[in-house]
């Protein structure tokens, strides 16, 4: 055991809820863990310091996360903590580790190979079920597509009705011939005696499932489980774990349900946000305080949380002090906005900031190319991250072939119409397609290929053909600076985890942020969570853009609902709702009480005057209050939409006792009872009996509070 001064030193470094953190043990603990708040200083700090005082064993230590990236960051934190015998892996990594271990035992042979060819196999399966040859891009959004499903504990035979419910589509190829491909794909490397990335998961899964002393050996060895970015487990990790856990109470998670972007991969953020209903002893702790970044960057990402309402997630308060106001620009056009941007980037540079600590984000790799070519013009280096570049991708090349094809068209020919011409043989349209993956991608390539021709018309309108393709092939050559010597471009989804001096948020305009297919409550609420991603990776310097067209004319594009209330002269939207007509005449009502009318202005109570007695019990307001508060946020709605609070108070006053009662409340409505009468009734059951606790009530009546 190591000495209890160097004890003291690991927890002096710690703030007080990463103490927290850090010395709360013999229960479950659930961090919910805020933007730059210390996240692994606190699991790390939280490792150390159990080895420390006994209350781990280093070698009984299994530290999951999701990325190669983030479990070797892990590893270097324990080691310079003194403990380099502590486990960090990744939840493929340790599933595979132990698949491998008890396979031989457990099944009479070998672990099948894990497959390298996973494109080479769907591309295969893909081939056979449509007859003809399939694009790189439907092989990719075949490949995401067939994970989720997997990670989903979705088979091929329950694909296709279950994406038609969900709205899941992939290119042009209908659920059920999805579903088809799915099911080639898992008998050609079962042929071939192969898996997959995500069959290492399902392998471990069946193994710990199926043998007993399989997961009684690994529950041994592993005693103590700390997940981290918990917020982004899908089903079958969750169930690993659970098998990995089984009644042993020595679990930490942390996450951020701020940060949830990848739903769409299976990625579940009720894990997390319904830790403490599973849990029902855990210690729930919350990191607040965000060291990253300066007080008027923490103060955007904080507004941008909540530019609609409630949302899941922390309030942070900013350590890091004062810094330069955030910028908010309106552009005239896609070229414009990324010649500001430019402009703005080269600057800093010549402030002293580090071309490499500086960062562009959007939210499709097709807005790349403006940037590219504005970085360029700018004389300031770049380099993109986690994509290929604009001029490699497939369809671009396809298209600079079919241009130069045209090069011999007459020189009167108006230039921007023959551009026109072959991308629409290349399959462009004017509209886009409403379809996602591949081929909405696909249109964006050939859409920024026209809009850049028709920048460069605009610039040289004289130009011809030659002229433009000469531009074009003149970009192409610098479009890359060397690795890490540059501005990084790249989406939001692949900034998640990295941070920056200056970080440049671009095309904020509906229909880009929040994207244009993105429709349900859920997934505009997933699309504000990507801005919020996007504002917290600024250290100090943020710039925060959009553009009402592509090009400066034609349909105008709204700034995006997520700047309402933040960008200048603008209000929150839940705000505007209230600040209208229905909402000034809203004092023209009467005290439940004294039936004397509710002045505005009057110092007021829940629809009395703050001095007249209670009608009601109060602490029935309460837990329906509570319970309110929970059913709001998982479903990632204001509060006012389960019920308003008038409403509450006539059900706390009136105690319905069937549906027929519950009904008679204004407010309530049939399909709001069908949805919550269940555990409405638990609750005003649960306040009759004395002595007796609310969650003995609500399981008996099957509520879910």
């Amino acid at each position: 055991m190591r000495a209890v001064p160097e004890t003291d030193d690991l927890l002096a470094a710690l703030d007080p809820e990463q103490r927290a953190v850090a010395t709360t043990f013999g229960v479950p603990v659930c961090v919910i863990a805020g933007a730059g708040t210390g996240k692994t200083r606190a699991i790390t700090h939280r490792i150390a310091h159990g080895c420390a005082i006994g209350a781990y064993d280093p070698l009984a230590v299994l530290a999951v996360t999701f990325t190669t990236r983030a479990a070797g960051e892990l590893r270097g934190r324990l080691r310079g903590l003194g403990q380099p015998r502590v486990q960090a892996r990744t939840f493929h990594s340790a599933a595979l580790r132990q698949a491998q271990y008890f396979w031989p035992a457990a099944m009479g042979g070998e672990l099948p190979r894990v497959s390298d060819q996973r494109a080479g196999l769907m591309a295969e399966a893909a081939g056979r079920q449509l007859n003809q040859r399939v694009e790189s891009g439907t092989l990719r959004d075949l490949l995401t597509e067939i994970s989720w499903a997997k990670v989903s504990n979705v088979p091929p035979a329950d694909y296709a009705e279950l994406a038609i419910a969900g709205g899941r589509e992939v290119a042009a190829i209908d659920p059920t011939g999805v579903g088809r491909i799915y099911d080639r794909y898992e008998r050609l490397k079962v042929d071939r005696g192969v898996i997959d990335f995500d069959d290492v998961l399902l392998c471990a899964v069946a193994l710990l499932s199926d043998h007993d002393d399989v997961r009684a050996q690994v529950r041994r060895t592993y005693r103590h489980l700390v997940v981290d970015e918990y917020q982004d487990v899908s089903p079958l990790q969750q169930k690993l774990l659970e098998l990995w856990l089984g009644d042993q109470p020595d679990l930490c998670v942390v996450g951020d349900p701020a940060q949830t972007i990848h739903s769409f991969a299976g990625a579940r953020s009720t894990y997390l946000t319904r830790f403490a209903v599973r849990h029902p002893n855990a210690e729930v702790i919350r990191l607040v305080r965000d060291y990253r970044s300066t007080t008027q960057v923490v103060d955007v990402a904080n507004q941008v949380l909540r530019a609609r309402g409630p949302a899941e997630g922390v309030k942070l308060v900013a350590q890091g002090g004062e810094g330069p106001a955030p910028i908010f620009t309106q552009a005239d056009s896609e070229s414009d906005e990324a010649a500001r941007v430019a402009a703005w980037l080269a600057q800093l540079i010549r402030d002293g900031v580090p071309p490499a600590d500086l960062a562009v984000l959007y939210r499709i790799h097709a807005q790349s190319p403006a940037y590219e070519a504005a970085l360029s013009s700018a004389k300031v280096p770049f380099t993109l991250r986690s994509s290929e570049g604009f001029f490699q991708r497939q369809e671009v090349r396809t298209a600079l072939h079919a241009l130069r094809g045209q090069a011999g068209a007459a020189p009167d020919d108006d230039l921007v119409n023959v551009v026109r011409g072959v991308l629409a043989g290349a399959g462009w349209t004017v509209e886009p397609p409403s379809g996602q993956g591949q081929a909405r991608e696909r249109w964006e390539s050939l859409a920024a290929l026209f809009t850049l021709a028709v920048d460069h018309v605009g610039r040289h309108p004289d130009a011809d053909l030659p002229h433009l393709l000469a531009e074009l092939d003149e970009r192409a050559r610098a479009e890359h600076a060397p690795s890490g010597a540059g501005v990084t471009l790249s989406t939001l989804h692949a900034a998640k985890g990295l941070e920056w001096t200056g970080v440049a948020l671009v095309g904020l305009q509906e229909g880009t942020l929040p994207f244009a297919l993105a429709q349900s409550p859920d997934q505009l609420a997933e699309e504000q969570r990507l801005l919020y991603v996007g504002v917290t990776r600024a250290r100090k310097h943020l710039w925060l853009s959009w553009a009402p067209s592509r090009t400066g004319g034609g349909q105008r594009r709204k700034p995006s609902r997520f700047l309402d209330g933040i960008r200048p002269e603008t209000e929150p939207a839940h705000r505007a709702v209230r600040s209208g007509k229905k909402a000034k005449s809203r004092h023209a009502v009467t005290c439940r009480v004294c039936g004397k009318p509710l002045a505005p202005g009057a110092e007021l109570k829940l629809g009395r005057h703050a001095d007249c007695p209670s009608s009601y019990d109060e602490h029935t307001w309460e837990l329906l209050r509570e319970w309110r508060r929970q059913e709001a946020a998982e479903a990632n709605l204001p509060a006012f939409c389960v019920f308003t609070d008038a409403t509450l108070m006539a059900i706390a006053e009136a105690r319905p006792s069937d549906d027929r009662e519950l009904l008679a409340i204004a407010g309530v409505g049939r399909s709001k009872a069908d949805k919550y009468s269940e555990a409405v009734f638990a609750i005003l059951g649960s306040v009759v009996p004395a002595g007796q606790k609310l969650g003995q009530h609500v399981a008996k009546s099957g509520g879910d509070v």
